[in-house]
């Protein structure tokens, strides 16, 4: 760990049938390396010894993600392998490990590139009209973001925005929420595809740096503790730290009042817990007193925004096509009623929205049905 120039931990496990103490070696060992990179080393997962497999390799993984995520275990990507090579009747399989390897590290390569050198990534939600585009633009100090009523208002639907301010650059993802707590087949469907778009998109970018959630000050939306699990706890698994941005508070005396009068309902009756919060207006007017509570809550969004990105430490995210089904798995768990959702459906918007492949659309759809 003297070294500063490493950028990747391959954690190599065998895929064996593992007894109590080999499970509970292979937690310790995976805790013992996290303490020591602290987040600033990505982390992979290799299995060896696969080349038995009655099915594919792949298989393995399937069968313990859910072990590995309830063992609070997380990984930058995995490759599921045989590093044997003297039987001839494995070529095909120890071929398609070599490519698998080395996919596995171009990706965390990739990531890791992403993270360190590109612009921080910043997942700002909310339901619409509770002011986000007008955030946007706070944040940027001009008008970069249309804040018109037209914008589609169908669940994680999203669009990024470059911007920059004190020295630093940063993507602003302006994405939609839950906007009503009854989500039906076709809205479940519409969120397939967004959900899938916007994993895929964070992923190539690197991850996500800061989760700013927009609220309408005013009376309590059904939705709020639904939005905070679905993006803080679902999307981030509580690794990214979270910003709560109260709007239209230009007609207090003392804007951060509201907070202090509403900050117990929000922790004991919401279970909502943030890193810091911010009470502002972000309707740009031009009369003195609301230009003077723009200029300041321009200046209070962008210190915390600079706060809660600057530290190079911490835990990476991790996307990918299993962050997608445990998202989209755990989205079903907010709803009131379940969906008699269709494979074939979710597999199709996969197909014809998202250009995947009919092979891997269809098992996608099947690892989200499964309960």
């Amino acid at each position: 760990m003297g070294q500063d120039d490493i950028n990747l931990i391959m954690y190599c496990v065998q895929g064996m049938k593992q007894g109590p103490q080999g499970i509970k070696a292979l937690c310790r060992n995976y805790e013992i390396c996290k303490s020591e990179v602290q987040g600033r080393i990505p982390i992979a997962l290799v299995v060896t010894g696969l080349e038995n497999m009655k099915t594919e390799m792949e298989e393995w993984w399937k069968n313990n993600e859910r072990f590995i995520s309830e063992h609070s275990m997380t990984f930058a990507g995995h490759a599921c392998i045989t590093t044997l090579t003297d039987d001839a009747t494995l070529k095909g399989r120890h071929d398609q490990s070599y490519h698998a390897v080395c996919k596995l590290i171009e990706e965390c390569r990739t990531r890791s590139r992403h993270k360190r050198d590109g612009p921080k990534k910043i997942v700002l939600f909310g339901e619409a009209g509770a002011g986000k585009s007008s955030v946007v633009n706070l944040m940027a100090g001009e008008e970069v973001a249309t804040t018109s009523n037209d914008m589609q208002r169908c669940t994680l639907h999203w669009k990024d925005y470059p911007i920059d301010f004190g020295g630093e650059s940063y993507t602003v993802f302006d994405t939609v929420g839950l906007e009503e707590p009854q989500l039906g087949i076709s809205g479940y469907l519409e969120s397939v595809e967004n959900a899938y778009r916007l994993i895929k998109e964070l992923d190539q970018q690197g991850g996500i740096d800061l989760l700013l959630f927009c609220i309408r000050a005013g009376r309590p939306s059904p939705t709020i503790q639904s939005n905070y699990r679905l993006f803080h706890e679902f999307l981030c698994e509580k690794k990214v730290p979270i910003v709560l941005v109260f709007t239209h508070l230009e007609r207090e005396l003392r804007m951060e009042d509201w907070w202090e009068r509403q900050q117990s309902a929000f922790e004991k009756t919401y279970g909502i817990r943030v890193a810091d919060h911010a009470c502002i207006t972000a309707a740009n007017r031009l009369d003195g007193r609301h230009k003077e509570l723009y200029e300041e809550s321009r200046v209070t969004v962008r210190t915390l925004v600079k706060k809660f990105t600057a530290d190079e430490e911490k835990s990476s995210w991790t996307g990918g096509n299993n962050r997608f089904v445990s998202f989209m798995r755990k989205l079903k768990e907010l709803l009131p009623e379940p969906l008699d959702l269709k494979k074939k459906d979710i597999a199709s918007r996969l197909i014809q929205r998202c250009n995947l492949s009919p092979d891997v659309a269809k098992q996608l759809a099947e690892m989200i049905k499964q309960s």
